[in-house]
C-alpha cells in the first residue's frame, strides 16, 4: 500500500481534497492549502498507522471520532524542532536584530507555528541574555493543542540536553544552557522565570487574524508545507502584524522571493532568512 499511496494519482489527490474539506467542515481546521506533495506522504503514514486500506476509510473514521482527529493533527502539522536550531539564525538575531530591538521601550515577539516550544524557549533565553526579556512579551502559537501543551510545559528528554547545549554555544550563548533548566527524572525542565514572559495560544495561519504591533515574527520551517496561496496569506499576516521596520525570520529553505508580499520587506540578513518590513 505504501508504494501505491505515495505515487501521485488523480484518485488519491481527489480523496485528499475530500478528506481536507471534511475536516474543515467538521472540526474547523483548514489544511486545504497545504502542499499536496507533503500531504501525500503524511496521509500515507496515517493510513498505515491506523490500518486503513484507503483514505476514504480513514476519513470516515476521523469525521466520526474526535479523539482520532486529535491524533491526526500530528500528521497535518510538522513537529520537528530543536533548541537553537540552525545556530547561525540565532547568532544573526543577536548581532543584527537585538541592537534594533534595544531601541524600543517594550518588545513583542511572535513565534508562529511554535510546535513543541524549543524555539520559544530559545528566544526567551536570547532575550534574557540581551537584557530585554523583562520588557518583552513572546506569543507562541500553533494549531496543535498537544504540541502547545508540551511547549508550555517546557520539559524535554534529558538525552537531548547535550545537543541543545552545543546549539546554544554555537548560537553565541553567553553562559551555560544548564543555567536555565533543572534536570531530574530523565528530563530537563526550563526555568519558570522565563515562562512569565511567554503567552501560549491556539492560532491558525490558514484561518485566523493577526496579533498586532509585533517587533519580531519568527516563523521557521512552516511555509514550506503550504501552497503558494497559503504562503502569501501567512506572509500577509506577518506584514500586518509587524510594526514598520519590524523583523521577520523564516526557515533556511524559505524565501519571500516571488511572493505576493516580497516588496513589503527588505533583506536584513538574507543569509539567515531575516527580513525587515519596509516603513
Amino acid at each position: 500500500m505504501h508504494d501505491t499511496a505515495c505515487t501521485p494519482t488523480p484518485l488519491l489527490d481527489i480523496e485528499i481534497r475530500l478528506f481536507l474539506e471534511g475536516v474543515f467542515q467538521q472540526y474547523h481546521y483548514d489544511f486545504r492549502q497545504y502542499s499536496m506533495a507533503s500531504l501525500r506522504r503524511r496521509m500515507t503514514l496515517a493510513m498505515e498507522r491506523h490500518g486503513c486500506e484507503t483514505l476514504s476509510v480513514l476519513q470516515s473514521r476521523v469525521l466520526r471520532e474526535p479523539a482520532l482527529f486529535a491524533q491526526m493533527l500530528q500528521y497535518f502539522t510538522v513537529q520537528v524542532s530543536d533548541m537553537f536550531r540552525d545556530p547561525g539564525y540565532f547568532r544573526a538575531l543577536r548581532d543584527a536584530v537585538v541592537p534594533m530591538l534595544q531601541t524600543y521601550p517594550s518588545i513583542k515577539v511572535w513565534v508562529a507555528g511554535c510546535s513543541t516550544g524549543e524555539e520559544v524557549w530559545s528566544l526567551a533565553i536570547l532575550l534574557h541574555e540581551a537584557g530585554l526579556l523583562d520588557r518583552s512579551l513572546v506569543y507562541a502559537t500553533d494549531i496543535n493543542a498537544q504540541s502547545l501543551k508540551a511547549a508550555e510545559a517546557g520539559i524535554y528528554p534529558i538525552e537531548r540536553a547535550a545537543r541543545f547545549s552545543r546549539n546554544y554555544l554555537q548560537a553565541g550563548g553567553t553562559a551555560s544552557l544548564s543555567d536555565y533548566y533543572t534536570a531530574g527524572y530523565e528530563a530537563i525542565v526550563f526555568d519558570r522565570a522565563l515562562k512569565q514572559h511567554i503567552v501560549f495560544a491556539d492560532h491558525s495561519l490558514a484561518t485566523d487574524h493577526v496579533f498586532s504591533e509585533m517587533h519580531l515574527v519568527s516563523c521557521r520551517n512552516v511555509l514550506i508545507y503550504f501552497d503558494r496561496g497559503l504562503q502569501d496569506r501567512a506572509v500577509g499576516l506577518f506584514r500586518d502584524a509587524l510594526v514598520p521596520r519590524g523583523f521577520l525570520g523564516l526557515g533556511s529553505k524559505e524565501t519571500l522571493r516571488f511572493g505576493a508580499h516580497e516588496h513589503a520587506f527588505e533583506p536584513w540578513r538574507a543569509d539567515e532568512r531575516i527580513y525587515r518590513r519596509r516603513a
